[in-house]
């Protein structure tokens, strides 16, 4: 028996390029924030487990059989980490290496006391750490590209239009530059060859991940709205108005391709101007697709949340999907921090005492 492997992946927020990004090779910015998911691994005989208190006491049991993984099927909300679990042991088997059983534990520090999410990226952060676990576990040996690559083919074999940004941002760390591949190609080559050669697929050849310099003197807050948001829901909202002509989805595309590469040259340089510049641009193309799809991407609370922040001298704007979760806020020195805070409260917003996860690794990992 090995002794517990424990690894943890970070949450995420969006700074920029929400809903563009799902579009293959379209830039986005986010960052990597120090909530964390933490997944712990012991051997184990004969079948496998899965538990987190969160989805009560019962663990769900995996096993093998003639057709890969089988699970009990009549609970839980697992579909990422047994993906995880697939595609990894998919690796492992291509690699020759024995199999062995093993129990996951999960415990999620992305989350309220009560349960309730913060809109953190749960979902990619507990992909990342369980590729991690069973990385270290098999010895596979994965660069981190490698690890990030097969956390996005864990995630789009359940979740076939995400973009990933999230899985980078929890696997990176830090403010990182994004640009999503092919995930359509990525996913046939899932399901028509072996992982090994998935990982080498042509559908990478879009992807970008790039490490950007934090603000000097741009404070970094976040506030939350208490109301729940469904990305997926969100997203596929837009995709049904777009098809059905309400949006003019290539202009939004083009237009968030240009806010958020003033973005990274912004930080690039240093330039705290043109990055609340593109920040508060970035908020009114989000404002213009909302009214055009009928969508409230930015709720009354997010509403509140952003103006609250720009009558502060700051700059603010819903971050991910919307329709509640987080929004973010860049102050500069300037800035009335503490009576935005308080005018926060006063509105029923949180403040979420978060900072940026620091990079991980070097920059040859990017």
């Amino acid at each position: 028996m090995t002794d517990a492997i424990v690894a943890r992946a970070p949450g995420k927020l969006f700074i920029a390029g929400e809903y563009a990004v799902v579009t293959a090779g379209e830039p986005a910015v986010l960052v990597a924030v120090d909530r964390y998911l933490t997944v712990t691994l012991t051997e184990s005989t004969d079948a496998g487990s899965v538990h987190s208190p969160e989805y009560g006491r019962i663990p769900l049991r995996w096993t093998r059989g003639a057709d890969g993984l089988t699970v009990d099927p009549d609970h839980h909300p697992y579909d990422y980490v047994l993906s995880a679990i697939t595609v990894a042991e998919q690796l492992r088997a291509e690699r020759d290496l024995a199999p062995r059983f093993f129990d996951l534990r999960i415990d999620s520090g992305l989350d309220d006391v009560s349960g309730r999410k913060f809109g953190l990226g749960s979902s990619a952060a507990v992909t990342v750490a369980t590729v991690r676990a069973i990385d270290e576990f098999y010895g596979l040996g994965l660069a981190r590209l490698d690890l990030f690559k097969l956390a996005l083919l864990a995630t789009i074999r359940v979740s076939p239009r995400a973009s990933g940004g999230d899985v980078a941002a929890s696997t990176f760390g830090g403010w990182i530059g994004y640009r999503s591949p092919d995930r359509d190609r990525l996913r046939q080559a899932v399901e028509t060859g072996h992982i090994a050669a998935a990982l080498e697929s042509d559908g990478w050849a879009g992807l970008e991940v790039v490490r950007l310099p934090a603000p000097d003197d741009l404070r970094f807050v976040v506030g939350w709205t208490g109301e729940p948001a469904s990305t997926e829901r969100l997203v596929d909202a837009v995709g049904r108005s777009t098809r059905a002509g309400a949006t003019d989805h290539p202009g939004f595309v083009l237009d968030s391709r240009a806010c958020v590469s003033a973005l990274w040259d912004a930080l690039r340089a240093g330039d705290d101007t043109a990055t609340l510049g593109a920040i508060r641009r970035a908020r009114r193309l989000l404002q213009t697709l909302g009214a055009q799809a009928g969508l409230s991407i930015e709720t009354p609370r997010l509403t509140a949340l952003c103006d609250l922040a720009e009558a502060s001298g700051a700059a603010g704007k819903p971050s991910g999907a919307g329709g509640g979760d987080c929004g973010i806020v860049l102050a500069p020195p300037s800035a009335d921090v503490p009576a935005l805070l308080r005018s926060w409260e006063a509105h029923d917003i949180r403040h979420l005492t978060i900072a940026v996860h620091p990079p991980e690794g070097g920059a040859d990992d990017l």
